[in-house]
């Protein structure tokens, strides 16, 4: 009887994906209320169509592809209408949006080099979204509470991270090369 249930995690991805535009068209209206409720929910999403699949056993190819699609759509969207809206630095759209960009043609390549499966997401990428998503809800909570402080050191932690994610997924993807060249 559960295998009827194992599109769950799919359709939650798929709501996320959904909720992206009224994320990001209340963010350029300046509707910081309606946002962050539409991007908890987002979030919770995230971790729970994950949380799911695995526990009930109900991982499936589509799941693997489509589930980071949408962290990058949300993430990137919300980065950017926010810069877009003077919220954040260009710098820090450039950085997000970058790694973003290159984990996908990353994975990409090696996957039609090595002709291998999605690639699993390692640990300091999840902590990477993790505080992609908190960096961006802080954000909303600036805003709807009208707080004027200053982001910077929260600024250069979350650049830090970023980088750090990127460059641990690249020498990863590197060394999987190398592997699959010498065989």
């Amino acid at each position: 009887m559960k295998k009827y249930f194992i599109f769950i995690p799919n359709l939650l991805t798929i709501i996320r994906i959904a909720l992206v535009y009224p994320i990001l068209n209340n963010i350029y209206l300046g509707n910081f209320e309606i946002s962050i409720i539409y991007f908890i929910v987002a979030s919770v999403t995230d971790g729970l169509d994950g949380f799911i699949a695995r526990k009930m056993n109900w991982q499936t190819e589509l799941g693997t592809l489509l589930d980071p699609v949408a962290d990058k759509i949300l993430l990137s969207g919300s980065i950017f209408i926010l810069w877009l809206n003077q919220f954040i630095p260009f710098y820090i759209f450039v950085i997000f949006f970058s790694r973003d960009v290159a984990i996908l043609l990353g994975a990409a390549i090696r996957m039609t080099i090595i002709e291998s499966d999605t690639p699993t997401p390692n640990l300091l990428g999840k902590l990477t979204t993790t505080l992609q998503i908190i960096y961006i809800a802080i954000i909303f909570l600036k805003e709807i509470l009208e707080i004027d402080f200053a982001l910077f050191a929260l600024d250069l932690f979350i650049i830090f991270v970023t980088v750090l994610s990127l460059v641990v997924y690249t020498y990863n993807w590197i060394k999987d090369l190398r592997t699959y060249h010498n065989e």
